[in-house]
């Protein structure tokens, strides 16, 4: 059995924590800059194909359930904080697993970051803006992008068990 007091299981897990804290960071550091820079709607042409633009996403997702009336602030919050804990028991069950734990500490950074955003703002801070001729990829942030590597990350460890099995 693994030792849990600053021990084996701890020591294993302290990286994955560190991964998600600096996402973390980068995440609320880029959103404030957002926050001090740009009006809500302004833009930055950067190149052909991106933007910089500030938008509130009072939804999740693609803005899925932004016009709910705001009660899917708190549902959100509600998930966002049951999925950090799980993330979080997850990652102490199987710290040893390098490409799950990646996944999940990218995950963890990601949902903690837009968390915060909907407890401080009601909203989540999305700037990152994709283009193509008429078309716009839904604006997204760092939280957003972590979020997605690390699901990404979950499907390749999955599909790399099964392989193995």
């Amino acid at each position: 059995m693994a030792k849990t007091t600053f021990g084996t299981t701890s020591a294993n897990l302290l990286p994955w924590l560190g991964l998600a804290l600096i996402l973390f960071i980068a995440d609320q550091f880029t959103k404030v800059l957002i926050l001090g820079y740009y009006q809500l709607g302004d833009a930055t042409y950067v190149t052909s194909f991106f933007n910089i633009v500030r938008v509130h996403n009072s939804g999740a997702a693609f803005s899925f359930l932004a016009n709910a009336g705001g009660w899917q602030r708190w549902f959100f919050t509600a998930i966002g904080i049951a999925a950090t804990i799980f993330i979080l028991w997850m990652l102490k069950s199987h710290s040893g697993q390098k490409l799950f734990s990646f996944a999940l500490a990218c995950i963890l950074g990601g949902a903690v970051g837009n968390v915060i955003d909907r407890m401080l703002h009601g909203y989540v801070v999305d700037f990152l803006d994709f283009h193509y001729a008429s078309w716009h990829f839904p604006a997204f942030n760092i939280a957003d992008a972590a979020i997605s590597v690390g699901a990404v990350c979950l499907i390749l460890d999955e599909l790399l068990r099964v392989k193995r099995s």
